[in-house]
């Protein structure tokens, strides 16, 4: 198994009204984050906001090209980003014990924060299509390249970890410095994850590690 440090390239916030840092996603342009009672969108480019939306938002944060799926408490909800307006919820595999959230291939993959687990669901009902064991703690998916990343944290100790989709086999690790935890995931397709910073209120974009060619 590869293990190497984590380079961070840029730390962004702390946000205004913003004191939790909670899923994360990227929409191609803007980082969107989840603050508990609002998503916030800021431009990872010069870290300034650019907008709010008022909705529960309490873990995991994704984008499937054009709605945001944002966890709240025991439900998924679907999220028109120009209006705000919520147009479908689904239940949450975990019940209230969820955390990552990501859409890769159609579906939505949730993480299971203290089951362990990585759930791929139906994004129209919420049915369970297979589920990942994890060895740690999950605390937020992304998927890119065809590769499938989840972050950890347990104490002082976090770390982004790439596992085998099928097995659930840990291939790689990149350890956080101690005390900063990840507390949601995602990647802008390219070198950067994008990795939220729970109760420091700060979102760090972390070198992803090259690929071997």
């Amino acid at each position: 198994m590869k293990r190497s440090e984590a380079e961070i390239i840029q730390i962004y916030g702390p946000f205004p009204g913003a004191d939790q840092v909670h899923g994360v996603t990227f929409d191609g342009r803007n980082v969107w984050f989840a603050a508990g009672d609002t998503i916030n969108a800021f431009d990872p480019e010069n870290g300034a906001p650019v907008r709010s939306i008022d909705v529960a938002a309490h873990a995991g944060t994704a984008f499937d090209g054009k709605h945001l799926f944002q966890i709240a408490e025991d439900r998924i909800q679907k999220i028109d980003p120009e209006t705000g307006k919520i147009l479908a919820t689904i239940p949450a595999p975990g019940g209230g014990g969820d955390s990552g959230l990501a859409w890769a291939e159609g579906t939505l993959w949730v993480g299971q924060h203290r089951g362990r687990k990585i759930h791929q669901i139906d994004p129209e009902n919420g049915a369970i299509l297979r589920t990942i064991e994890s060895k740690r703690v999950v605390t937020g998916v992304t998927w890119v390249d065809g590769e499938l990343w989840h972050g950890t944290w347990e104490g002082d100790e976090s770390d982004i970890r790439r596992i085998d989709p099928q097995t659930g086999a840990v291939l790689e690790t990149v350890a956080m410095p101690t005390g900063m935890g990840v507390s949601g995931l995602e990647s802008d397709g390219g070198e950067r994850f994008f990795c939220g910073g729970g109760p420091s209120g700060v979102v760090r974009a972390v070198r992803r590690p090259k690929r071997a060619r």
